[in-house]
């Protein structure tokens, strides 16, 4: 049923409790904390014939657990580029900074990764609504790929709190809404409460096992971009999918046998939703969620990250760390990828760099260690926070004044 997989199950990394894999199964029944699909494979993975197909996700096919009579939804998500830095690699003093530039995906975030596996799922079987509790970017993406699949799309948004840029896209792409009082964690539970009670819709959320699959392909792209795994990888964390998928990807390279090292993974999160740095900091095992989170990154806007114990065992497997980085620290970094490196970022996205410059500033990254951001989502899903960027504005009425105001900023006046 599943490609090249010999075995497929779902795992609870709490209880350690397997499952067979249901599309419809997202929580351990015992724990109720998200469950891991767990991936075993019929043959060796000959990573050269992966690699004779285009960058992009779907280049790991036989590494998805997709049903291989599924239709793929696809845009040509992934295949993003891994940028060297130059200008905020100088500034920090290191020799071999990257940027996975999650921001060229189809609409513009790393969501897009994976929601091409989670719409081709439900399409395959059979509903015809999804459904989707976000701070934005994820709406954008679940309703892009919903419209692209011919399926309904249902967003659950937390009132006044998501980018104009982000809910523009869900408008455009006719996306019903549900506005909620509150936070994000409570459209995620909406959520999870609907789809309990009626499941006739399919949830595209991160608790949501299979969805997480597509996002593991950053790690497969990075390895593949550099030809060898990289020393760190820094990623923003809202929700804690991401680290813990990229993680899981990194991972299944070396069970895969394609690899034999791992990266140290580094989790960063704003200060104002800082769960997890609370977390690691006080040593403890359980979550202590934020009620009120508050940030300019609103992407990681998340007072309770749902796949919060996948990105605690990613952290820790790997020797790394999480780190608080404030709001000015991430403006400031936006600001530096824009101009330093021609990058323009979300603020969530360059919530990353503001992270690595930290790292540097502790002594937990050096100079030479090869080291890759991932940017999550394009500036212009903010487009309020690019705006509030100093820059030197010169009105003129008559075209003679702005000839003259051009001769004399090319003077340096």
């Amino acid at each position: 049923m599943y490609m090249n997989c010999l075995s497929v199950k779902l795992r609870c990394l709490k209880c350690f409790s397997s499952y067979d894999p249901s599309p419809l199964r997202f929580l351990c029944p015992k724990c109720g904390l998200p469950l891991e699909v767990k991936i075993r494979l019929s043959k060796k993975v000959d990573w050269s014939s992966i690699r004779a197909h285009p960058l992009g996700v779907w280049r790991y096919r036989e590494l998805l657990p997709l049903p291989k009579d599924a239709e793929i939804i696809t845009m040509g998500e992934g295949g993003t580029p891994l940028i060297k830095s130059v200008g905020i690699a100088r500034k920090y003093g290191l020799s071999n900074l990257y940027f996975k530039f999650e921001g060229s995906n189809p609409t513009g975030s790393f969501k897009d990764r994976g929601m091409t596996l989670a719409v081709s799922l439900a399409k395959y079987l059979g509903f015809k609504a999804v459904v989707v509790a976000s701070t934005g970017n994820t709406s954008a993406s679940a309703a892009a790929y919903a419209r692209r699949a011919g399926l309904k799309c249902i967003v659950v948004l937390p009132k006044g709190k998501v980018a104009k840029g982000k809910l523009a896209q869900v408008i455009l792409y006719g996306a019903d809404i549900v506005e909620v009082e509150g936070p994000f964690d409570v459209a995620l539970e909406a959520v999870m409460e609907s789809v309990v009670k009626l499941g006739s819709a399919y949830p595209l959320n991160s608790f949501n096992p299979w969805r997480l699959e597509g996002r593991k392909t950053i790690a497969y792209e990075i390895y593949d971009q550099l030809g060898f795994i990289p020393d760190n990888v820094v990623v923003p964390v809202g929700n804690a999918g991401n680290i813990s998928a990229i993680w899981k990807g990194f991972k299944e390279l070396k069970e895969f046998g394609v690899v034999n090292k791992l990266p140290v993974m580094y989790g960063i999160q704003a200060e104002g939703a800082s769960p997890l740095v609370k977390l690691w900091s006080s040593g403890g095992e359980e979550l202590s969620p934020e009620e009120s989170p508050e940030t300019v990154a609103t992407a990681i806007r998340i007072g309770k990250p749902v796949n919060w114990l996948k990105a605690l065992r990613a952290v820790r497997e790997s020797g790394g760390a999480f780190m608080a980085v404030s709001d000015e620290e991430i403006i400031n970094a936006q600001e530096e990828l824009a101009r330093l490196d021609g990058l323009a970022a979300e603020p969530a996205g360059a919530a990353s760099v503001a992270g690595v410059k930290k790292l540097v500033d502790y002594g937990l990254i050096s100079k030479d260690e090869v080291t890759v951001a991932v940017v999550t989502g394009h500036g212009l899903k903010d487009p309020e926070s690019m705006s509030s960027c100093d820059v030197r504005v010169i009105t003129t009425s008559t075209l003679d004044e702005a000839v003259s105001a051009v001769m004399r900023l090319c003077r340096g006046e």
